[in-house]
């Protein structure tokens, strides 16, 4: 009885170690998949830079991943990407920072699919040098190499880009860093994704937060290998001396507009409108009618700047003819 029991303890504890701990794929209840469509997006990466990894880390003379070029990953999600390859990065910035708030701040889009993820590690910056990581966690096992057509499964990562299918961005909270003196968590103009490498080899892989060895597919020796960023799109942006010009002191209607929309008690210079995918479609110097023509966008929901000198807001609009 006592080797029954003792049996039973260890399988009790292999399946607490297997249990899977995090949001599940996109659809399913629990998941935190953001859709790219979601009305929580007011903006998205206006520049990335890359540098490329190693098709397959071990082998250098296969030379670097060469899929897609940086603007691929500009703006909106369009299905259109830039591959990094083994260990490769890519940087994101904005034209207005992001910023922390409360709940999710970005997210992360790849190209993946439900049979087939690829992960990143994902690091942001207040100055462009100084670069702090999001705890993250793999209970993938390790035992085993997944290989080049296996995938890890989303339950079983936390805070690694990639866990979601393509139309489905990974969000990631700010808060969850911890704090430092060299990191302005209002003022992120940098987003770095850094592909993970999946081999399970210590003298390749890739490790999560508490050490761990991150088994994701592996080898995938092509031009696109490695994480395929999509997008970064931004919920949260910053809001320059918001106490000098609180979103309150001032109304925007009607809203959804049709033709024109109008600003009551505005103390603004002028008023910039973007669409989702982060392009400008508006730019006005207010008169003293303080209103904007919108009879010629399309219908669809807007983001709306507001500048007064170094000040600015950004609000939602929702065009509807």
């Amino acid at each position: 009885m006592q080797k029954v029991i003792s049996l039973l303890v260890v399988l009790l504890s292999t399946t607490q170690l297997m249990a899977q701990s995090y949001a599940p794929a996109a659809g399913l209840n629990g998941s935190t998949a953001i859709h790219k469509n979601d009305i929580s997006f007011v903006a998205w990466a206006s520049n990335v830079s890359i540098s490329r990894g190693y098709k397959k880390i071990s082998d250098p003379s296969m030379g670097v991943a060469s899929s897609g070029v940086p603007e691929n990953a500009v703006g909106f999600p369009s299905g259109a990407v830039v591959s990094l390859g083994d260990g490769g990065q890519a940087t994101a910035t904005f034209n207005t920072p992001i910023a922390d708030r409360q709940g999710f701040d970005f997210a992360v889009f790849e190209n993946g699919n439900t049979g087939y993820l690829e992960l990143a590690l994902v690091k942001v910056s207040s100055d462009g040098i100084n670069f702090f990581g999001f705890p993250n966690h793999s209970q993938t096992q390790t035992n085993s190499q997944i290989g080049t057509f296996g995938t890890p499964s989303a339950p079983y990562l936390y805070n690694l880009a990639g866990k979601y299918e393509a139309s489905y961005g990974t969000p990631f909270d700010l808060s969850e860093i911890p704090d430092n003196p060299l990191l302005d968590k209002q003022n992120i103009a940098f987003v770095k994704i850094i592909d993970v490498v999946g081999s399970i080899d210590p003298a390749y892989a890739t490790y999560d937060s508490y050490g761990n060895v991150i088994n994701d597919s592996y080898p995938t020796p092509f031009d696109s290998g490695g994480f395929d960023l999509q997008a970064v799109g931004v919920m949260h942006q910053q809001v320059l001396n918001i106490d000098d010009f609180e979103s309150e002191y001032f109304s925007m209607y009607p809203n959804p507009a049709d033709e024109i929309v109008f600003f009551d008690k505005l103390p603004a210079d002028a008023v910039k409108i973007y669409d989702m995918s982060g392009r400008l479609v508006k730019s006005i110097i207010l008169s003293k009618e303080k209103s904007v023509e919108v009879s010629d966008l399309f219908d669809g929901i807007y983001m709306v700047e507001i500048i007064s000198g170094n000040h600015k807001e950004i609000k939602k609009i929702i065009i509807k003819h």
